[in-house]
């Protein structure tokens, strides 16, 4: 009976030795922060998710060490292994972690090896698999897109400026991204022959590979137009606005059996639980044991603008559980019309309950959540994405819940408090419904497929994400890129999308 071989392990090295000098910072661009936390904490989360990926090691920019080991320790990042200073040039750098990667191995022991960049913080879970599958036929991966744009090639008379000398065929030409993928004996004797060069000096490694071991294949893997590099002042404005956009796919549905033994024991707040997606969470928890306070207008006479009730509805769960591990906020009005033509009172009605309510739930839940670890939950809509006329006021309180959800996360992650956003498709509730009459059966999602996706994301370590939920779920392995495209997808078909 034969052995069966083992896969040789991969690890994926993160290249952070750059400064931020081109997007004008006084410190290195990876530790800029978009959508509330650090480039390179973005990245290593990407890592961190990957199944296929077994460990990391940091090559950081000279003197922020320490500034990556906090945020890897505040992270939790189990797989970082190493975090070194890399070299004064890109390869330098890479010389650098392959001399790590090379420690400790036995002798004809191989590694897989996935560099990098830290400033391309938009990679998706399927390139680094793609990726780490092609290095089980081949030596070295290149990921790469197609070019939307002619290329020119120039030249320089003098002071005459740059002059055409050449324009390549564009169906040939590739934008080259990372990862570029190794097995390290290939990449570590394409530097060895390097080194005998003189002259050697490469922007990439895949460059090192082709030009010192010509003999090798390189193979091409299909990138995304969403894995940018962070270089210039504009890519961080668009690097923000893509993660704001984006979304991230619902977590895994877990047995019974976890239901209740993760629940057992909980209290939960609801607040808007009289009706629809509220009173759905608030039914399925308790069926689960947890001890829950389904708070609303019509039920309980709680009216969430008002900061006093909020307050006593808090102070009473805690006082009689001890406790308070999830607070949820359903609570919305809806109002349908033109702003011109809409009164003080209506408009006053829409601040108060769709934006400065959850404000003052937040404020208020802040305590009781810090000292359980637990999580605020809150709702916004597809027309976060883009306000739609005749319900400005929704849209745009909804955009307000996306930066109050990214904000709090960062804001909260040093007291463990986890705060997330759901954005259900449009969902068959009493609000909708009485906005909008009645809509053809099948249309629309039902309030216990979003109570049911909430009560998971309840459940899991996510925070400060936007968590989509359709009729037709992306699948649980979809991409972080996948997110992007259905967000940006809903900013030009969803037109009616209120949940």
């Amino acid at each position: 009976m034969s052995q069966r071989i083992a896969k040789p392990r991969t690890t994926a090295v993160i290249l952070a030795g750059g400064t931020g000098q081109r997007v004008g910072l006084s410190i290195p661009k990876q530790l800029l922060k978009i959508a509330g936390k650090a480039v390179i904490e973005h990245t290593l989360t990407t890592f961190e998710q990957a199944d296929s990926v077994d460990d990391i090691i940091v090559l950081m920019a000279p003197g922020y060490v320490p500034d990556v080991e906090k945020i890897v320790a505040r992270a939790g990042f189990s797989k970082v292994s190493r975090i070194i200073e890399g070299g004064t040039t890109r390869n330098e750098t890479t010389e650098r972690a392959i001399t790590a990667l090379g420690e400790g191995l036995a002798e004809g022991e191989d590694l897989n090896v996935l560099f990098h960049d830290a400033v391309r913080p938009l990679l998706s879970q399927r390139v680094i698999d793609d990726c780490v599958a092609a290095l089980e036929r081949y030596q070295a991966v290149d990921v790469a897109i197609p070019s939307a744009d002619t290329i020119i090639v120039t030249r320089t008379h003098g002071e005459d400026g740059e002059f055409i000398t050449e324009i390549p065929d564009r169906s040939r030409l590739r934008r080259g991204q990372t990862p570029q993928a190794f097995k390290l004996s290939t990449i570590r004797r394409a530097y060895e022959v390097a080194a005998g060069d003189p002259n050697f000096q490469a922007t990439d490694d895949c460059t090192v590979v082709l030009r010192y071991l010509p003999d090798v294949p390189i193979h091409v893997v299909a990138g995304d137009e969403y894995n940018m590099k962070v270089t210039q002042p504009v890519d961080v404005f668009i690097a923000d606005k893509l993660f704001q956009l984006g979304s991230t796919a619902a977590p895994e549905q877990m047995s019974e059996e976890a239901y209740r033994e993760l629940l057992t024991g909980r209290t939960l707040v609801v607040f808007g639980g009289s009706y629809g997606i509220g009173k759905d969470i608030a039914e399925l928890a308790r069926s689960y044991g947890a001890t829950v306070y389904a708070l609303g207008r019509s039920t309980t006479n709680t009216h969430v603008e008002n900061p006093e009730e909020v307050d006593d509805a808090l102070s009473k769960a805690y006082a009689e559980t001890g406790r308070i591990d999830y607070v949820v906020n359903t609570a919305g009005v809806l109002r349908i019309g033109k702003l011109a033509e809409t009164d003080n009172a209506t408009i006053e009605e829409a601040l108060k309950v769709n934006y400065l309510a959850p404000v003052q739930i937040a404020r208020s839940a802040y305590k009781y959540l810090s000292e359980t670890k637990g999580q605020l939950l809150l709702y916004t809509s597809s027309s976060y994405t883009r306000g739609r006329a005749e319900y400005s006021l929704y849209s745009s309180t909804k955009a307000a819940m996306v930066n109050l959800t990214q904000a709090l996360s960062d804001e909260w992650a040093g007291d463990g408090v986890r705060v997330n956003c759901v954005n259900p498709e449009r969902t068959a509730t009493p609000m909708r419904t009485k906005a909008f009459g009645q809509e053809p059966a099948g249309s629309l999602l039902s309030s216990e497929a979003v109570a049911r996706t909430s009560l998971d994301v309840l459940l899991s370590e996510l925070t400060g994400h936007v968590i989509d939920v359709r009729q037709q779920d992306p699948t649980a392995d979809a991409s972080r890129a996948s997110g992007f495209e259905q967000a940006l997808a809903g900013v030009l078909d969803r037109q009616d999308g209120v949940a």
